[in-house]
């Protein structure tokens, strides 16, 4: 009887473990949903194509994107609504400057005039 009653009174705080933050699968399987499914509304939405979609988003779950993308092209046809298409992407490139263009001659630095009280 004293066994049972360590072992119950062992288990007892970890029965809430979803107040400790640790998460279930079903809860991570839902927001990995959720979070396709915005990829994939956002992507029909900015006019990319579903294989766009999955091209920038490789680690979402092909599936929920794919249900995002299609939930929200019917309801931008219900509704009459144009999509937004993304600007362009900036580039990073930046020009090179000619090796034979001159330095710009350094700034001597002079001190300022001293006071007098």
């Amino acid at each position: 009887m004293r066994r049972l009653a360590i072992v119950v009174l062992t288990l007892l705080p970890l029965a809430g473990c979803d107040q400790l933050g640790i998460e279930s699968a079903t809860v991570v399987a839902a927001r990995r949903e959720a979070e396709g499914k915005a990829i994939g509304g956002g992507c029909r939405h900015a006019a990319r194509s579903v294989e766009q979609c999955y091209a920038l988003n490789k680690r979402a779950d092909k599936a929920a994107v794919f249900a995002g993308w299609r939930e929200m092209n019917d309801y931008m046809r219900e509704n009459k609504i144009e999509a937004q298409p993304a600007p362009p992407e900036a580039t990073t490139e930046v020009a090179a400057a000619p090796e034979d263009a001159a330095e710009p001659a350094p700034v001597k630095a002079t001190p300022a005039p001293k006071k007098a009280h």
